[in-house]
């Protein structure tokens, strides 16, 4: 990792204790999934791009035959098992998978300071949320983030919208665009030279000194966590619809792009609560960001960063640039996790090119990460292993690999016009 090389690492600890998520906490899942249902006429009222769907956020589920095709003949090899793309590039009102977790957060603070105000009952319609008397009420309140871009786009974007004060501290690797964009929202954006890290640590600060403030903390939010955790259960009937099973005898196969951890950790905890042993969630990082990895291989978490190591913590993509990863999802995540892996820059963008050519889908260099996932468990060593030690070699033709494309839809066109150009030079 220090070359920085590509690297795949098996988690060692997997499979060492049950998987299985019951009681207590899948109910916190059931709880926050219940909340999203409420706010859903709120949402098809506000947000016209949700009506189709009742207000419901959600992605598409797609089969991706010519990617696939396209990658084996790059690749050399032949897959077992049949490649599948979850578009939270898609997703509405923020089109990044920050859609789920960062606006499940907003709603439930609107939720809770309504309650408390005596303006909503939880058997009371949720459009109300749209009335002058809830904007009133929450113009008193304001929100501060920190963020590469889209956890700050998808908080700004409904936060406004409720008519809270949104503040993003954004670090200097997020994209001028998304910073314009939330001014547009009437967002107040404020700018960091440093990373991540800085921005977070800066907007906590800023927000202890203000009482009327609430601050969204990407680092250690359960309740971030469980807005990510809902996509699983809605997945599980995207499955159903497509006729796909998902048990003993076929395995699902799940690669995540990861940053500080928060989405990939949700969303990763709300499968194993679906699907317990018969899902395997793999988390790709930048070689100059793994951070995840490396609070994972080394069991210090958040107590150790890239730049410990040498890394510099340069990506183009964006939303993966993290130094130092969750601790709060490292410890949740840690034995549920089957491995993580690291990937360069340059491959991000053959990926993107290749999936614009074959499939007609356009994502952000970020949310490719997940297309290196497949061919390292059916090719490394590492990964061949993996298949060994869980007994996956005889079942892996019954299975999926399923790549969640974690953002992309808002990009501006001319942007992602330089990125499909600078992916078809590769």
């Amino acid at each position: 990792m220090i070359e920085p090389s590509e690297v795949f690492w098996a988690n060692p600890q997997y499979g060492k204790t049950p998987s299985d998520i019951q009681g207590r906490e899948k109910e916190e899942i059931l709880d926050a999934a219940r909340r999203l249902k409420r706010f859903a006429p709120y949402l098809a009222e506000v947000f016209p791009e949700t009506a189709e769907s009742n207000g419901i956020i959600e992605s598409p589920l797609l089969s991706i035959p010519a990617m696939q095709k396209r990658m084996e003949e790059l690749e050399s090899i032949e897959f077992k098992g049949k490649l599948l793309i979850k578009c939270d590039s898609h997703l509405p009102i923020s089109g990044s998978i920050k859609a789920r977790g960062g606006i499940y957060e907003v709603l439930k603070l609107a939720e809770d300071i309504a309650i408390k105000h005596g303006l909503i009952d939880l058997t009371d319609n949720y459009k109300a949320f749209d009335g002058s008397d809830f904007k009133d009420l929450f113009s008193q309140y304001s929100i501060a983030v920190g963020s590469t871009g889209n956890l700050g786009l998808s908080i700004g974007i409904v936060g406004a919208q409720l008519g809270f004060r949104v503040t993003v501290h954004m670090s200097s690797d997020a994209k001028q665009w998304k910073k314009e964009l939330l001014q547009n929202k009437g967002v107040s954006v404020k700018e960091y030279d440093s990373d991540y890290s800085k921005a977070v640590e800066e907007g906590r600060i800023q927000a202890a000194a203000d009482p009327t403030c609430y601050f969204i903390d990407d680092e250690n939010s359960k309740d971030l966590f469980l807005g990510y955790a809902v996509a699983a259960s809605r997945l599980r009937r995207q499955f159903e619809g497509l006729n796909i099973t998902v048990d003993e005898n076929h395995p699902l196969f799940v690669y995540l792009p990861c940053g500080v951890g928060g989405g990939p950790g949700g969303v990763a905890y709300g499968l194993k609560a679906e699907f317990g042993d018969h899902v395997h969630c793999f988390f790709a990082e930048p070689t100059h960001s793994p951070c995840f990895l490396i609070g994972q291989m080394t069991g210090l978490y958040d107590s150790v960063s890239v730049q410990d190591f040498g890394l510099d913590n340069k990506t183009e993509a964006d939303g993966l640039a993290v130094g130092r990863p969750s601790r709060f999802v490292g410890r949740k995540m840690g034995h549920l996790l089957s491995g993580c892996y690291t990937i360069e820059d340059q491959r991000l963008y053959s990926f993107l090119h290749h999936l614009a050519v074959t499939e007609q889908l356009s994502l952000e260099p970020s949310a490719l990460a997940g297309f290196y996932g497949p061919i390292l468990l059916e090719n490394h060593p590492v990964g061949l292993n993996y298949l060994k030690e869980h007994s996956l070699e005889g079942i892996l033709r019954n299975g999926h690999h399923l790549i969640w494309g974690t953002g992309g839809n808002m990009v501006p066109r001319e942007i992602m016009e330089e990125y499909l150009s600078k992916g078809a030079r590769i």
